[in-house]
């Protein structure tokens, strides 16, 4: 007898979709047959009229993050892995990606341990590290570096901006960035950017303050369109001359990193393209708006040609993937800064995306079902080295399944949600919702009924296949 079977629902599988059931046992999915024809199970799920696609994959999330303001001595810490893995399996995502930063006090491998300590038997879903290197990288971090990501690590990050005025010890120099490039190229990974040009970010801050134009609703003159060009280009090119260096920019904002990811795959050059629901749905505007420090986020926000940009991308084009770049935190956290060299970046919102870019795609532009399910979840299990295992309906993939109501009317309040007091899609209107997401087989949520144990969650070992290394696969 199965343990699961998923019935009569509209699947997204890997070869289109198709109106079959889905049968589960030992965590897998282990046969998808013609509707009724699947036999008994344990527990049967009725998908009838409703839409069903693999969990979703947020590969961009910051758990127990240092929130550092001006003046205070201690940080604030964004919340942990339990609260946000939570709230994410309510929105029908199943695995999330965070960061282990590098810093040179302590090996990588040290630093993945006690990173990995914050969320072994404490997330409700299942987990991935990106490791992020740091300032000036010491020649000994690149040994541990190929070991960390033969070990299932297998995504680097870098920032090519220290961010903020004061901010020191983030930013990698593109000397240290080619080496590590060769690296991670050497050891079969990816290597994710926060591209932006630190010298045009710094210049913009300081002609602001001289100018008195401190307010953070100036944020996109700081961290402009001109330093994505720069920015993206400079550190594309640089991979480019590593054989084997595969790319994946992270938050792209403008245009113009649109069109640097677009010339690079165009040269057959294997660089992919994330954004965030934020830069898809609000623009520098919106800064203006009360409490407009919710919809921040870093590279900001920027302007109807760039977000007219950034959804043409996604149609196939330079942009595979929509992350959140989550940052939750309560909403006092968030508006406590309101400069353009304070304001909080991120914000929470790993629980509507699913609902959000399925409402965006294929409600207002007619994407298809399998375009979406790709956007939010396979395209992301592919480039970070986790399918067909995640991301995918297929027979030996982990039972990773969502359930989503569609032809809704549903409007999003914060008190309705589970990640913290505030959202900044408050008042959307979602046609779609989910009704119910498995995890490796187990029932997590059900109509609105949590069902998860903090033990559930398991790190996910990584390896990005050569596929993706090689052209622009995805």
């Amino acid at each position: 007898m199965l343990d699961l079977v998923i019935s009569g629902g509209i699947c997204v599988l890997p070869s289109g979709t198709a109106q079959v059931d889905i049968g589960v046992t030992g965590g897998k999915i282990a046969v998808i047959g013609a509707p009724g024809s699947l036999g008994a199970s344990t527990h049967t799920v009725n998908a009838t009229g409703k839409v069903v696609i693999p969990g979703g994959i947020d590969p961009h999330i910051h758990c127990l993050s240092p929130i550092r303001f001006p003046g205070e001595v201690e940080p604030k810490y964004t919340d942990p892995p339990a609260q946000v893995s939570r709230a994410a399996l309510f929105g029908g995502t199943t695995s999330l990606i965070d960061f282990v930063q590098c810093t040179h006090d302590r090996s990588i491998q040290t630093a993945i341990e006690q990173t990995d300590a914050n969320w072994k038997g404490a997330c409700y879903c299942d987990y991935g590290f990106h490791l992020t290197l740091m300032g000036k990288i010491p020649v000994g971090q690149y040994d541990e570096l190929a070991e960390a990501m033969q070990a299932g690590h297998a995504s680097i990050k870098i920032f090519t901006t220290d961010i903020r005025p004061g901010n020191t010890g983030r930013m990698v120099q593109y000397g240290d960035i080619w080496e590590a490039l060769k690296t991670v190229a050497k050891a079969g990974g990816v290597a994710a950017i926060h591209a932006e040009d630190n010298d045009i970010v710094m210049f913009m801050y300081e002609k602001l303050m001289r100018e008195n134009r401190v307010g953070f609703e100036h944020m996109a003159e700081v961290h402009n369109t001109l330093s994505e060009e720069l920015s993206f280009n400079r550190v594309i090119r640089l991979a480019e001359r590593v054989e084997g260096a595969a790319l994946y920019m992270v938050h792209v904002s403008a245009a113009t990193g649109v069109a640097a990811l677009a010339a690079s795959r165009a040269r057959g050059f294997p660089m992919y393209g994330e954004t965030l629901h934020q830069y898809l749905m609000y623009s520098a505007e919106d800064y203006r708006k009360p409490g407009g420090q919710m919809y921040h986020t870093y590279p900001s926000l920027k302007f109807p040609e760039d977000q007219k940009a950034l959804w043409e991308a996604t149609n196939h084009g330079a942009i595979q993937v929509i992350a959140t770049d989550e940052l939750c935190c309560p909403l006092r956290v968030k508006l406590q800064g309101s400069r353009i060299d304070d304001t909080t970046g991120g914000n929470s919102g790993v629980e509507p995306r699913v609902s959000l870019m399925y409402t965006q795609m294929v409600t207002q532009r007619g994407y298809s079902l399998e375009h979406f399910a790709g956007m939010v979840s396979s395209n992301a299990a592919k480039i970070m080295g986790m399918y067909p295992c995640k991301g995918a309906l297929a027979v030996g993939s982990d039972a990773d399944i969502v359930v989503l109501d569609t032809g809704l009317q549903k409007t999003i309040h914060a008190a309705d949600l589970h990640e913290t007091d505030y959202t900044p899609w408050e008042g959307h209107v979602v046609t779609a919702w989910p009704s119910v997401t498995v995890l490796r087989g187990k029932v997590m949520m059900e109509g609105g009924q949590f069902f998860g144990d903090l033990k559930d969650g398991r790190f996910l070992p990584r390896k990005v296949p050569d596929e993706i290394r090689a052209r622009p696969a995805v």
